[in-house]
């Protein structure tokens, strides 16, 4: 039986074995711990799969120690800011269909004029939040 649902309403989780599973609704920072205990079974080959809509730009930087994070933007434009872990730093502006790539380590956020919405396949194993 398949399951239809909105990505912008219930994230996924992709594990091993080709899995997939519908998560619940991200609530906030407690969500991605109680994300990662219940996926610690796939180490880094997890994935998870969401997406978000945009009307500012975020207040917070985060890092994903685990692997590549692919965004791709559905709508509108954004300006990933980037910190690589080579200590050298860099943005690129993505807009509509158009995808970036944060490498493992490399700490992010993103710049948004007016509205934009994007998909996230992110390596979430050990991922790390800032404040801006």
């Amino acid at each position: 039986m398949s399951e239809q649902s909105s990505i912008f309403a219930l994230p996924l989780h992709l594990g091993k074995g080709g899995t997939a599973t519908v998560l619940t609704p991200m609530t906030g920072m407690e969500w991605y711990e109680d994300y990662a205990k219940a996926t610690a079974v796939d180490g880094a080959d997890g994935r998870l799969v969401s997406a978000f809509h945009f009307t500012q730009s975020w207040d917070s930087w985060e890092m994903h120690p685990a692997g590549d994070e692919i965004v791709i933007c559905l709508s509108g434009s954004m300006t990933l800011i980037q910190e690589f872990a080579d200590g050298s730093s860099g943005h690129v502006t993505i807009s509509a269909g158009e995808f970036a790539i944060n490498p493992p380590g490399c700490w992010h956020t993103a710049d948004i004029e007016g509205e934009a919405s994007a998909l996230f396949i992110t390596a979430g194993m050990g991922t790390d939040h800032r404040p801006r």
